[in-house]
C-alpha cells in the first residue's frame, strides 16, 4: 500500500494516507473526497556523504598511478 500525500480543496488539511487499491480517499478532518495528490519527496539524513565507488583503473587516484590500484 503506498503513501499519498493529499491537500483537500473544501477546508485546506494537508495529510498523508495509506491508500488501497480501489479505495477513493477522504479528508480526516471534513470528510470530502475532493481531494489534489501532492508530489512527495523523501529525504534522508547522514552525518557524512557516502562514499563514491571508484571508476575504471586510474581515477582511483592510487600514488603508484594507474595500473596499481586493488580494484583491479
Amino acid at each position: 500500500m503506498p503513501i499519498y500525500e493529499y491537500a483537500c480543496s473544501d477546508c485546506g488539511k494537508q495529510f498523508e494516507t495509506l491508500v488501497r487499491s480501489g479505495d477513493t480517499p477522504e479528508c480526516p478532518v471534513c470528510h470530502s473526497v475532493s481531494l489534489e495528490k501532492k508530489l512527495s519527496v523523501f529525504a534522508t539524513t547522514a552525518e557524512k556523504p557516502a562514499p563514491v565507488m571508484a571508476g575504471p583503473c586510474g581515477s582511483c587516484g592510487h600514488p603508484d598511478g594507474p595500473g596499481a590500484c586493488h580494484l583491479q
